[in-house]
Parts: structure tokens; C-alpha cells; sequence
């Protein structure tokens, strides 16, 4: 056999491996596999591609894997869980750049012959990597909160992406056409990479789940397209799998809020409401404020206990404070389990990642459909930090913006505690009226030293 069919042999088995470990990727149990059999697909389809003939300056791409290497273990070592959706945001926008770069490179060579498939994919490539790039870069700033995280919108917003996108779109007929117009190829990434932006300023922090998802997903997109522009069957795999894996889990983000793609989009949903100020309308209901030792009390006599975390348990790195509570309530008697929502956080499995660093079974771990049943029948629900999955409006208020979006029903529990640190409003930015209702207790502060503090005062009891 020749030395392509080899390496077509390996792709095949880096395919393989990919699929399994994809597969893997859906069970709690089995993700440490699944990532452990990508990475090691990953690794062979690495070791395939520096075989081939066509590469030549293996001391630079040995500095390049030296440099990447350090980067991804500072990344992986350094980084807290709770600032991992702008990792991904940001490793998200480094496969779109590194898919803009190889298009480009391609496109330089001036042996691409018009109207081909590497012509076509080329333009494809830059196109979908540069507004990944920029895209991401948007995102990973409004998650760090280096930007505000709500809406960025103005008059005709919309009419201008529309311009912009056909403009973009003339270019890339041009350039695949005649790719040696490298004014015009000039022109596509520029446009591309403004788009990036304006398409992502008008979405507000709430939908970053679904963004992310949506970034990665053009991420695969971008890298199956440069498969095509070097003739890579492994690149094309890998980049297909990640662009369809990551369109399903936008899909199921858009379902877990009741919204459509275009809605998330260009809905500019969470932007600030100036109504209720232009009318004079004043908050008039009033929440009842408690302490951690009144949550003891109410634990102490409980049977059975669900736990709500959100993006605040992350913020104040609770979820091993909330561990300790659990063991604590388990050793009463107390029946305890975590409800999750698909959006809760910032990102996909958000809360499902934090508890998991925590040692917190995943047997204890239960989704929305599974648990909202349960709910009537609990003595206790604690909420962490979470806001708009939680809020009751969502199934009774027609004039609400998240009216029709699927919550969890921690209304319908005997007693509700809800740990904040004010009464702001989540990324939605409206008010949540489970915090006024009489079975509610208000207990303001640090997520993790109020649960610190719960467990302290149930000591004494």
C-alpha cells in the first residue's frame, strides 16, 4: 500500500474514534472516555498529516505545537469553571481564525484554479472563520464583562447586516470565480469580520448559551470547509461532526427557552425596558428578608429538599459549599436532589460541570421534564443564585418576554429559599414575582457564605 493510503487509514481510525468519543460525550459516566478517545483520534489524525509529503518546516510547526501546548495546559490548569464559557468563546474564535488563516495561505499560492471545489472552499472558509473569529471575541468580552452584556442595538440595525451580508456574499461569488482578485478577497474578510460584530452586539447575555453553541458549530463549519481547500479527509470529519453536533445543541437551547434561532438572533431579547420608568410604574410588592438560621430552621424540619443552582452559585463558587450542604441533609434523612435546566448559566451544561467538580453524584442531577413533577411534593426548594428559569410569569404572563419558555416549577414546593445578592433582575431584565410570594424566604447574600452558613447553624439544631 502507498504511504496516502496509510494516512487514509488513519483518518478513518481518528473518524472512528471521534464518533465513539462523541457518543461518550452524552452520558456523565461515560464523558471522561469520550473526551479521552477524541483526543487520542485527534492525536493520530495529527501524526497522519505531518507524514504526508506536502509538510516541510517541521522545526517551525514543532515551535507551533510547543507554543499551543503550553498555552492549552496554562488554559486547562488556570482557568476557574466558572470562567469556562469564555474559554470556549475564545477556543470557539481560535478555530475560526486558524480556518481564516489556512484559507488564506491556500489563496495566496496563486494555483487555485477558478469556480473549483478548493475555489468555493476557500471563500467558504474565510467567510465562516472570520465571523467566527470576531463573533467570538464579542462573545467571550460580554461573558468576561469587559462589555455590557445587554443588547447593543440602533436604527436600522438589521437593514445593515442585510447589506452587509449580500454585499459579502457578491465578493465571495467574485472571488470564487476569479481568485486571484485579491482586492476583492481583501474586501470578503473585512466585511466578514465586521459582521462577526454586528451580529453578535445585539444579543443579550442571556442567549449566551445558545451563542456559543451557535460559534462553535460555525467553528466545524469553518474547519470542514478548509478540509476541502487541502484535500484533508480528517479535517473534513472532525469539522463536520463539530458544525453538526453543535447545531443539534443550539437547537435543543432554542427548544429549552421556547424560542426560535431568528428570535435569539435578532430579537435583541433582554434589552432594557424604559416603559415601566416613562409610566412612572414603581415596584410596590415587597420581599421578605431572612437569614441563614431561619433556613436552618426550615431545613430541619424537612423531608425531602431540591436544590436550583444558577449562574449565582457560580459566580460565588459555591457549588463545594453546596455539596457539603447536601451530605449534610442526606445525613438527616433529608431527600435531596439538584433540579438543572438546560439554560441555567452561560453555557451548556454549565451547572452540570460545576457540581460536578464539587463530587456531587449524577444520579442526583436531574432535568427540568424529569423533576418539575417532584416539585408539589418537596418541602424545600433552594435556589441559587437563578432567576429567569425560575420565574412563575413564564407560565402565566402573556405580556411577559419570557412568556411560553419552560421553567423550573420551584413556585409549587412547600417552602422556597432563594439565596441573592439583590433583588436585580437576571438577564432577562424583569423583576421575578416568586420572590414575593408568601411560601418564599429571601436570604440575601454571598451564595457561598450564606450555604456556609446554613450548614454552621443546622449544627446547633
Amino acid at each position: 500500500m502507498t504511504e496516502l493510503t496509510y494516512i487514509q487509514f488513519a483518518y478513518l481510525a481518528a473518524a472512528t474514534l471521534f464518533i465513539i468519543g462523541l457518543k461518550a460525550l452524552g452520558s456523565p459516566r461515560t464523558a471522561p472516555r469520550g473526551n479521552l478517545m477524541a483526543s487520542i483520534g485527534m492525536g493520530i489524525a495529527i501524526v497522519a498529516t505531518l507524514v504526508m509529503r506536502d509538510v516541510v518546516n517541521y522545526p517551525m510547526i514543532l515551535g507551533g505545537v510547543v507554543v499551543g501546548s503550553i498555552i492549552g495546559m496554562l488554559l486547562a490548569t488556570r482557568i476557574q469553571m466558572t470562567a469556562m464559557p469564555q474559554m470556549v468563546a475564545l477556543l470557539n474564535g481560535f478555530g475560526g481564525g486558524a480556518s481564516l488563516l489556512v484559507a488564506s495561505a491556500e489563496l495566496l499560492k496563486g494555483t487555485v484554479a477558478p469556480l473549483s471545489v478548493p475555489s468555493i472552499a476557500i471563500v467558504v472558509g474565510a467567510l465562516i472563520g472570520a465571523v467566527t473569529f470576531t463573533g467570538s471575541i464579542i462573545a467571550f468580552l460580554k461573558l468576561q464583562e469587559l462589555m455590557r452584556g445587554q443588547p447593543i442595538v440602533y436604527p436600522g440595525q438589521q437593514f445593515v447586516n442585510g447589506l452587509l451580508g449580500l454585499g459579502v456574499l457578491g465578493l465571495c461569488g467574485l472571488v470564487a470565480m476569479q481568485p486571484d482578485q485579491l482586492p476583492a478577497y481583501a474586501a470578503v474578510l473585512g466585511i466578514a469580520l465586521v459582521l462577526g460584530v454586528t451580529l453578535v452586539i445585539p444579543i443579550g447575555g442571556a442567549d449566551m448559551p445558545v451563542v456559543i453553541s451557535l460559534l462553535n458549530s460555525y467553528s466545524g463549519l469553518a474547519a470542514c470547509a478548509t478540509g476541502f481547500v487541502l484535500g484533508n479527509s480528517g479535517l473534513v470529519i472532525s469539522g463536520s461532526l463539530v458544525g453538526a453536533s453543535g447545531i443539534i445543541l443550539t437547537k435543543i437551547m432554542c427548544d429549552a427557552m421556547n424560542r426560535s434561532l431568528t428570535n435569539v438572533l435578532f430579537g435583541a431579547f433582554g434589552a432594557v425596558d424604559t416603559s415601566a420608568a416613562a409610566t412612572g410604574a414603581v415596584e410596590t410588592r415587597t420581599a421578605k428578608a431572612y437569614t441563614a438560621d431561619d433556613a436552618a430552621i426550615v431545613f430541619n424540619s424537612a423531608r425531602s429538599a431540591i436544590i436550583v443552582p444558577g449562574y449565582g452559585m457560580a459566580v460565588a463558587q459555591a457549588q463545594h459549599a453546596v455539596r457539603e450542604l447536601m451530605d449534610d441533609l442526606e445525613g438527616r434523612g433529608v431527600k435531596t436532589r439538584f433540579a438543572i435546566h438546560p439554560v441555567a448559566g452561560r453555557m451548556p451544561g454549565h451547572m452540570n460541570v460545576l457540581l460536578a467538580e464539587a463530587n456531587v453524584p449524577y444520579d442526583k442531577l436531574v432535568e427540568m421534564d424529569d423533576i418539575n413533577p417532584e416539585f408539589p411534593e418537596c418541602d424545600v426548594a433552594l435556589v441559587l443564585g437563578a432567576n429567569d428559569v425560575v420565574n412563575p410569569d413564564a407560565r402565566t404572563a402573556e405580556d411577559s418576554p419570557i412568556y411560553g419558555m419552560p421553567i423550573l416549577n420551584v413556585d409549587q414546593a412547600g417552602q422556597v429559599l432563594v439565596i441573592k445578592r439583590s433583588m436585580n433582575p437576571g438577564f432577562a431584565g424583569i423583576q421575578n414575582p416568586l420572590f414575593f410570594l408568601d411560601n418564599t424566604m429571601m436570604v440575601f447574600g454571598d451564595a457561598k457564605e450564606t450555604v456556609l452558613g446554613i450548614v454552621e447553624a443546622m449544627k446547633d439544631l
